[in-house]
């Protein structure tokens, strides 16, 4: 398969000068490099310095902490404390920030006014209006519009941010006009609302978990009994052990107090997190400022650092010796004539590879940077792009925080499995328009859709587990490899809409599903690469099965 691929991207293949003009020159061996893909190119040549200001910032954080700690009165400076006196001193049973929010703030605006330069105070004035929409789920008679509200508000941020391309101050004055064209002004990334995205999977956040905390505040107020002392008695229940897990971390809610301006505005920008994700939840980012999570540790930081530079070097290896994103950018100049089926599905194979690669060191390195700060978001891709047989289960583990956040926010709130097909075409919909406000994406979204619902069926005429007196099927012979030809025919499908969403579009794929289909060498390739994904099925299975016996259940 790799040998096909570098075959096609050797300077002595007759198509070679059709992309030979996207090369670059690369470091190893002499070969050019393909760096011909917009974000990968972005990301890679910002690398040093992101890696500078991650250090800089792992620095003064290290620095502001030991400085905070020697602030602190030691415990033994204090008489031994009661429960009622540990739950005064709590920082959520006063109205006092978490810990390290000032510095999170004073760092940010400085990286964001850095970044986005005077576009900085039109993200605070969305972000103060939709603070201000939280806040209503405090009043009796609106706390049930906080959600519609809080959808409306940001889908039309959304879509405004987009056709008016981040807004211009000359629009609201034109003696304001030097601050949308100096140098200054502009910041290192003047298109802002690219980024917004992201940002506003963070307000919304807030908003809703505000939004539940403010529910159960209210149900606790009407059991609260007069006393002081039981007051205290229930304030201490509630701080009375911190979190255990992810999902503790994400469903619990925080006392009122700790839904502040000041704490969702270091949430919303925390600089580690703040340009690509993996995206975390408010509960959950307030939760590890109180109580760090004791899973980080030097051998765990150290060992993820180690596979964050594998990861980057496999990627230079793969992008210096195969050449597919240029093939693939030039199919219209003849890059792609002549290949057979097999070649033309290698071609697409790897672009599906290098799309994998190229979001998922991002996602690590900026995890890294969180977890170095004792900060632990969701992994993204918790399978490599080539062991997936499930359209449910892919998607669960692609983009793995931006599934846990369309759950809790959009899936379930909308019905969750009781209105399976509505639910999944809002949530796919949602999630096509929110990377991109185009057509492709937006079919994307929708091939996602069709092709999810044959598993689902599947899953309810021959389910696995029992449901009924009779009804499970796990236990016959034949089970397993009917479950693998379903294996199969996902995989063919996934591979097809994710090359429509992300790599050559629909004209593309098109093209090279004819060249599968319309002649018999094209027949005889699908055929036996069908064979051979029976068989890569049946080996993921195994796979997952081995996890099994080890206790590790990943649902996907």
């Amino acid at each position: 398969m790799a040998y096909t691929v570098i075959n096609l991207s050797r300077p002595s293949h007759p198509n070679y000068h059709t992309f030979a003009h996207r090369l670059s020159n690369g470091w190893i061996l002499g070969w050019k490099i393909d760096n011909s893909d917009h974000q990968w190119y972005k990301f890679r040549t910002n690398l040093p310095l992101l890696t500078g200001v991650m250090l800089i910032w792992l620095a003064l954080s290290t620095t502001y902490n030991l400085i905070a700690r020697l602030a602190t009165p030691s415990p033994t400076d204090s008489p031994s404390p009661t429960p009622a006196s540990e739950a005064r001193s709590h920082p959520a049973s006063s109205t006092s920030l978490p810990p390290r929010v000032p510095f999170i703030i004073f760092f940010a605006l400085i990286l964001l006014f850095g970044l986005h330069g005077m576009s900085l105070p039109k993200m605070l004035i969305i972000l103060w209006f939709n603070y201000r929409i939280a806040r209503l789920a405090t009043s009796p008679t609106l706390s049930k519009s906080v959600p519609w509200l809080t959808w409306a508000f940001n889908l039309a941020i959304l879509f405004s941010n987009e056709v008016n391309e981040g807004y211009q101050w000359a629009n609201l004055s034109p003696s304001l006009q030097h601050w949308d064209q100096a140098k200054w002004a502009q910041g290192i990334l003047p298109r802002w609302h690219i980024n917004w995205n992201i940002t506003m999977l963070r307000l919304i956040s807030f908003n809703m978990d505000y939004y539940w905390a403010a529910n159960v505040a209210s149900g606790e107020a009407q059991t609260i009994r007069s006393t002081q002392e039981e007051k205290l008695e229930l304030l201490t229940q509630k701080l009375s052990a911190p979190p255990l897990n992810d999902r503790t971390r994400v469903t619990k809610s925080h006392p009122l107090s700790d839904y502040s301006f000041t704490t969702y505005l270091a949430y919303a920008f925390y600089p580690p997190l703040y340009l690509a994700g993996p995206i975390l939840t408010y509960n959950s980012f307030v939760s590890q400022l109180y109580h760090p999570p004791s899973t980080i540790s030097k051998k765990m930081l150290l060992g993820y650092t180690v596979r964050f530079v594998a990861c980057l070097l496999t990627m230079e290896l793969v992008l210096h010796s195969m050449y597919v994103v240029a093939i693939k950018d030039e199919a219209r100049s003849g890059a792609w004539s002549g290949e057979s089926p097999f070649e033309l599905s290698m071609i697409g194979f790897w672009n599906l590879i290098v799309v994998w690669l190229k979001l998922l060191i991002p996602w690590r390195f900026f995890r890294l940077w969180a977890l170095l700060d004792s900060i632990d978001p969701p992994e993204n891709m918790v399978r490599c792009m080539a062991n997936n047989y499930s359209t449910l289960g892919f998607w669960r583990s692609w983009h793995r925080s931006y599934n846990l956040w369309c759950i809790r926010y959009l899936y379930v709130p909308i019905g969750g499995a009781k209105r399976a097909l509505v639910a999944t075409l809002t949530v796919f919909t949602f999630v096509a328009l929110w990377h991109d406000l185009s057509l492709k994406l937006l079919t994307w979204g929708w091939v996602i859709t069709v092709f999810v619902l044959p598993e689902m069926v599947g899953m309810k005429v021959l389910p696995a587990q029992k449901v009924s007196k009779d009804r499970f099927y796990s236990h016959h012979p034949w089970y397993r490899h009917v479950c693998a030809l379903g294996g199969v025919l996902n995989v063919h499908m996934m591979m097809t809409a994710n090359l429509i969403g992300f790599a050559i579009g629909t004209e593309g794929m098109q093209y090279m599903w004819s060249r599968m289909v319309e002649s018999w060498q094209g027949v005889r390739f699908i055929t036996l690469a069908s064979a051979c994904l029976f068989v890569a099925v049946q080996v993921m299975f195994e796979y997952r099965e081995e996890e099994g016996r080890r206790g590790v259940r990943r649902r996907c």
